[in-house]
């Protein structure tokens, strides 16, 4: 039977896990589609909502000082207009049997459970890549690693000889190839006070796996053009099997020494989504039906980065990408409320609509439709969709990354 979306008697909230890009849109389509008339609360372990796609603009967020905006906004600034409640907090447990989710300190009941907890850093067990690397999947993250390159640039001064200070960034895939360009495209020097900084040497440890594994070929080509054409050394066909402080171990015997290194060859969920008794694909990410719901769970989602579900026809992942959790957060949102009225529930498909890279401050390069596009146009376009994503969303508009 149809349930009533009122709020009186006692049952539990819609329960979403994670305020990023698929567990915010999630709630807020919810939120809009029942009019409010559904208890909705929203827990993260920060108040905020950090533009995660952004994270790699480690030079913009060295010269902010420190400053959190606009990578990190106050979650007040999305929900202030809705009647979702956010809860702080980290889910420990997550009992999908008897519908609870255990917090550090509290248990939540749930009546629909939403998880969108993203993923974090992947490292494969190698030696020493979790003690001794950088990562910017997180904001501190970044924030640590700006202070660091300023750090490396001041010290240049006193390198002896012509020897610059190297920075090596392990994986090709986005995250990496946005980040290296953006580290050898950045006036360190004057970041860190005018000083007479000597350039950074930049390698990007491709690995084993195709650069850029799953994009259009042309845009493949342009990218690694501009790569080298912005002083980024790349390094293809080895893998690192160990990471020492200041040193960098790869398959083929060969030893790298470097000022810092950053890894960025992969995610995987969270442990507390690792742990949950249901089929999980590549990296533990949870399988689901084409609604979106974990199979024999219904009312339980799983959205963004920590889903798994192949596109019927092509047989290809949908990726985890921003682009892609917002298409997912839309028909989660609009399944949780035809779940409730007892209709029939839409399958989700996905279309890419395009992709961009920054490949530096002022270069950029992206596959949209048929088309290859480079040059610095690009690379504002990939700032104009960044602001529109976070205008949109904070007006609790439908919004597109293309």
């Amino acid at each position: 039977m149809p349930r009533d979306l009122g709020r009186g008697g006692s049952e539990p909230p819609v329960v979403v896990l994670g305020a990023g890009y698929a567990g915010l849109r999630t709630a807020q389509e919810l939120h809009r589609r029942t009019r409010g008339r559904v208890p909705i609360l929203l827990v993260d372990r920060h108040p905020v909502h950090v533009l995660r796609t952004e994270l790699y603009e480690v030079g913009r967020i060295a010269g902010a000082g420190g400053a959190s905006a606009p990578w990190a906004i106050p979650l007040d600034e999305f929900l202030r207009r809705t009647s979702i409640e956010f809860r702080p907090g980290t889910a420990t447990e997550i009992d999908l049997e008897h519908q609870r989710v255990q917090l550090e300190a509290e248990p939540l009941a749930y009546s629909q459970l939403v998880i969108a907890l993203g993923s974090v850093a992947a490292y494969y067990q190698v030696p020493g890549a979790a003690e001794h690397t950088h990562s910017v999947y997180r904001f501190t993250g970044a924030q640590r690693l700006a202070a660091e390159l300023k750090a490396i640039a001041r010290r240049s001064v006193d390198l002896p000889g012509e020897r610059r200070p190297r920075v090596i960034v392990v994986g090709g895939g986005s995250t990496g190839t946005e980040l290296a360009a953006e580290i050898a495209g950045t006036d360190w020097g004057a970041l860190a006070g005018g000083i007479p900084a000597r350039p950074m040497e930049v390698v990007l440890v491709a690995g084993a796996l195709p650069f850029l594994a799953g994009l259009p070929p042309e845009l493949i080509d342009r990218s690694r053009r501009l790569l080298t054409a912005a002083g980024v050394h790349l390094l293809y066909g080895t893998n690192v099997t160990r990471v020492e402080p200041g040193r960098l171990h790869l398959d083929d015997g060969s030893i790298l020494a470097a000022e810092a290194i950053i890894w960025c060859a992969g995610l995987e969920v969270p442990p507390v989504v690792a742990r949950l008794p249901v089929p999980h694909g590549r990296g533990g990410r949870l399988r689901v039906a084409p609604t979106l719901e974990l199979p024999g769970r219904p009312g339980a989602f799983a959205v963004g980065d920590v889903m798994e579900l192949q596109d019927p026809a092509t047989g290809i992942p949908v990726p985890a990408t921003a682009q892609a959790a917002l298409a997912a957060a839309r028909i989660a949102g609009l399944n949780l409320a035809a779940r409730r009225l007892g209709q029939p529930l839409r399958e989700f498909r996905y279309r890419e609509r395009g992709v961009i890279l920054a490949l530096g401050p002022s270069e950029g390069a992206a596959a949209i439709r048929s088309l290859t596009l480079w040059g610095a146009p690009v690379r504002l376009l990939k700032r104009a969709v960044e602001r529109k994503y976070a205008g949109a969303v904070a007006q609790g508009e439908e919004s597109r990354v293309l």
